[in-house]
């Protein structure tokens, strides 16, 4: 009579998800000596003067972009790194090093999209999107993703009024 093994019961999907677990939850010890994470993001033009995308907003290809991590006692500047967009609009910014303690934010630097140049200084208007740059936050990737950020048209287009109104608001609050 044959002997038959636990492993041989064992269907081959559970094993394999069984190595892969194992494998994901040893590789936080593994990158825990010198951590490496990517910020990414896009920056828009906003087309509508609205402070969000909408549909007719337009990805800006060559923005220059810029991360900074202060300390959170004090806010003297720890790390900074500039980076610029791809044709989509997209950046990725390498930063080395756990920042747990620092407060890292991305912030626009230069359009070269003639007529959409403008960065909102309104009280109002968060200046930067905040990142947290942590291997302390129950995040598995080293990706961490940086809210939109967007330069001002110099002026509305005129389809703005009838996107805005799509939208639920009047044209003439946001303006």
């Amino acid at each position: 009579m044959k002997r038959s093994s636990i492993m041989e019961n064992v269907p081959r999907s559970i094993v394999m998800l069984s190595v892969a677990a194992l494998c994901f939850f040893a590789l936080p010890q593994v990158v825990h000596g010198e951590s490496r994470f990517f910020v990414e993001g896009t920056v828009y033009c906003d087309t509508c003067r609205a402070q969000f995308i909408t549909k007719i907003s337009e990805y800006i290809e060559g923005a220059r972009v810029r991360l900074e991590c202060r300390d959170r006692e004090g806010g003297s500047l720890t790390y900074s790194i500039e980076g610029e967009t791809n044709a989509n609009g997209l950046y990725s910014l390498p930063v080395d090093g756990d920042r747990e303690d620092q407060i890292c934010e991305v912030v626009l630097v230069k359009s070269n999209k003639p007529g959409c140049e403008e960065i909102d200084n309104s009280a109002f208007v968060r200046k930067g999107a905040r990142v947290s740059i942590t291997a302390n936050n129950g995040l598995a990737s080293p990706v961490r993703l940086a809210n939109p950020l967007g330069f001002l048209k110099d002026k509305p287009l005129p389809e703005c009024d009838k996107v805005l109104k799509e939208l639920g608001l009047v044209p003439s609050e946001l303006m």
